[in-house]
């Protein structure tokens, strides 16, 4: 026999995952990274290698929330909304793996060994995913802490009510 799911876990995981992950991505992408630039004594190479070692690291954790992710809104109880929000984290967090990371990656190798590449989109392009990853993030856990929220009286029973 299946063990049975509580009603609020789902709501309850989706939301934890959420929310630690929209800390993480605030912590690295939003503060740490954009810091270590206003160091006076650590030159550009050295900075974007940190940058890369962080980024590579980074990638890995994220790919372990978005498993996390997957898990929570799989799970019986959660809407169409709440997994629609997370298959939009889940592709963009595809899409910077496979895709936009590397490219940065190249850009960075040019620096380190002194072949500046011309500029190019790629950080923007970056910036722009990381901030629509949070803005997502921050819906998911909100959506999910607001549906907790509403749905936390689903489980008492009649005679814990109090005054009956």
């Amino acid at each position: 026999m299946a063990a049975r799911v509580p009603a609020r876990l789902p709501l309850a995981l989706t939301a934890l995952v959420a929310a630690v992950w929209l800390g993480m991505v605030v912590g690295v992408s939003f503060l740490a990274t954009p810091v270590k630039f206003e160091a006076p004594s650590l030159d550009l190479p050295v900075a974007l290698e940190v940058g890369r070692v962080t980024f590579g690291l980074f990638s890995r954790v994220e790919w372990g929330m978005a498993v996390l992710l997957a898990v929570a809104v799989g799970l019986p109880g959660i809407g169409r909304g709440l997994r629609l929000l997370a298959a939009f984290v889940l592709a963009l967090v595809a899409v910077e793996a496979i895709w936009l990371l590397p490219a940065l990656d190249a850009r960075v190798e040019a620096v380190i060994q002194g072949q500046p590449e011309p500029a190019s989109w790629h950080h923007l392009l970056y910036a722009v995913a990381e901030t629509g990853k949070a803005v997502l993030l921050a819906a998911l856990a909100l959506s999910g802490l607001r549906r907790l929220g509403a749905n936390a009286g689903l489980d008492r029973s009649v005679d814990q009510v109090p005054g009956r």
